[in-house]
């Protein structure tokens, strides 16, 4: 008798294969109406684009850079929104959706009683919510190369270093989720997000606001994730952008590691 064997999306082992499986079954859950949350999601930095950036950018013209460039406010705010669109996707994934799993479907308690250890479990949502990431940032690039506001050459740089910025983020949003004690909770990370979107050089240079307003806005995570991907769309690219990358990949790296920990608390009692 003969059986189908379906080969698995990945095939190595260890702590790789046990992640892996992780994401598996959250692709293998998928439902057709989990597409119109993800395209309501991809939408709001598009509007964000095409209204200020295009909309206002028109009245407002050129933008002097610090360099003294000379840039369209499209092309300034276009790559913010970049940023912000792997921020979005990232956190979506892994505050609101981790924290209902976690608490309330008690799906990771399951999991437990399987050889997958809890940082295993964080690696593989990570890995889960930058499918959803990498997908609204590549989306977000091709509308930038079709409007002209950036060359296909820079784009195929960014995409990596977006990938990077949903990574920073996931772990991010993991950490926090294991902290909020309920739903109610998810209004102050709401609006602890749109602040860092409205004031991280997203729509005006830092440079524009109060010395010490600056430099708040500068240590920020979604500034550094702005000036990494600006960088990269509009040059010049120099040490600072190592800076920003340092950044992000310490914001991963603490990120994971309270997760872990504190899932291997929550959930091991």
């Amino acid at each position: 008798m003969l059986t189908l064997v379906l080969p698995r999306l990945v095939s190595f082992e260890g702590t790789g294969r046990r992640a892996a499986s992780v994401t598996e079954r959250n692709i293998s859950c998928l439902r057709s109406t989990y597409w119109v949350v993800m395209l309501s999601g991809f939408l709001e930095p598009v509007l964000y684009l095409f209204s200020i950036g295009i909309g206002v950018g028109g009245l407002i013209g050129d933008l002097r850079l610090p360099d003294g460039r000379l840039v369209g406010y499209a092309e300034f705010v276009a790559p913010a929104m970049l940023a912000a669109a792997a921020m979005t996707g990232a956190l979506s994934e892994t505050t609101f959706n981790f924290f209902g799993k976690m608490k309330f479907m008690r799906l990771y308690e399951g999991m437990l009683a399987t050889p997958i250890r809890p940082i295993e479990i964080a690696l593989g949502e990570l890995a889960w919510a930058m499918v959803r990431g990498v997908l609204y940032s590549a989306a977000f690039l091709v509308i930038m190369v079709a409007l002209d506001l950036t060359s296909p050459m820079r784009a195929a740089v960014m995409l990596p270093a977006t990938i990077l910025v949903g990574f920073a983020f996931g772990a991010l949003g993991m950490a926090t989720s294991t902290i909020i004690r309920s739903w109610q909770d998810f209004d102050l990370i709401a609006s602890a997000q749109f602040a860092l979107f409205l004031f991280s050089g997203t729509f005006v240079p830092p440079t524009a606001y109060p010395t010490v307003v600056r430099w708040l806005i500068e240590v920020t995570p979604l500034y550094r994730a702005v000036d990494l991907t600006r960088a990269l769309s509009l040059g010049p690219v120099g040490a600072l952008q190592l800076v920003d990358v340092l950044y992000l990949l310490t914001v991963l790296a603490i990120g994971l590691t309270v997760a872990g920990r504190r899932m291997g608390r929550m959930l091991c009692k």
